[in-house]
Order: C-alpha cells, then structure tokens, then sequence
C-alpha cells in the first residue's frame, strides 16, 4: 500500500487539539493505516490505496476542521516524491547548521517546491516567509531540510 505524508500548515503543539495524538485520531478517523506523526509540528506519514492526492487532501483537511476545530491545508507527498527530492540533491552539498538553514516550502500549485537556504548569521534574520507569501500566498507551509529527511527515513523504518 503506498505511503504518503501530510505536511499540514500552522499546527502548534501548545493547542491542545493540534496535539499529535489528536492529529493520529483525525487520520484514523478516515480509514488511513500506519498512521504516525512526526515531531510536533503537523508530520503525519499513513499509507492509503487511493492515489488521488488532491481528494486525500480535501478529505483530511474537512476532517481536521470538523474533528478539531482546524483549518489546515494539508500537503500530501509519496515517499517516492520524498525519496527523490532528497536524491536530486537540491542543495548540491550545502549543510544545514546553526548558521545556515535548509528550508523547503511546498506548494499546492507549481512549482510545487521551493529550496531556500537561509543565512542565520547575521543579527537580523531573513523574512524569507513573508516573501514566499507575498509571490504564492498563503497557501504554504515550510520545513526544514533536516525534517524531510527524518520523515523519509521514518517511512522506510
């Protein structure tokens, strides 16, 4: 059965109904399987017979607003959407550190993704959001390289 994980907008851990377990019991609610989130932050990876992404989308995002009280969009990627992203390298060896952020923002619409590396050295910390939103909308929702990679890793484990 194919695995996906939804990437949902806004969820903070301090809302009691954004809570992991809460989010897992929304999927359940819906007939996925496998469900397990990842850190606090709207991770949650299931496996579903239906390849139709957008409905899958839809589907959880009326669940989450109906169950919990949250409007969220909810991006869904494959672990084989996951699993090549990761492989093309799109940040031809540049590493996520203190200092520098690996940040990939996903879209409804194309480009689908967008790679940003974000300089965290200087005082003054880049507003690379506001100007994501300001080309795409609000529409996003933003993780960092590091996140990515934990996800995929929890697919395949």
């Amino acid at each position: 059965m194919p695995r996906y994980a939804a990437l949902l907008r806004g969820i903070m851990p301090m809302n009691p109904n954004m809570r992991n377990e809460k989010l897992r019991g929304v999927f359940e609610s819906l007939g996925l399987k496998n469900v397990q989130t990842i850190i606090s932050s709207g991770n949650v990876i299931f496996e579903s017979s239906s390849k139709a992404i957008s409905a899958l989308e839809l589907k959880i995002e009326k669940a989450l607003l109906k169950q919990l009280g949250i409007k969220s969009p909810a991006y869904i990627r494959s672990k084989e959407q996951l699993e090549s992203m990761i492989a093309s390298d799109p940040f031809k060896g540049v590493e996520h550190n203190r200092a520098t952020y690996l940040i990939v923002s996903f879209l409804k619409q194309p480009p689908h993704e967008i790679f940003s590396t974000i300089d965290l050295s200087s005082a003054k910390t880049p507003e690379f959001m506001r100007d994501i939103e300001k080309k795409y909308g609000k529409d996003v929702t933003t993780r960092t390289w590091k996140t990515i990679e934990r996800i995929v890793r929890k697919m395949n484990g």
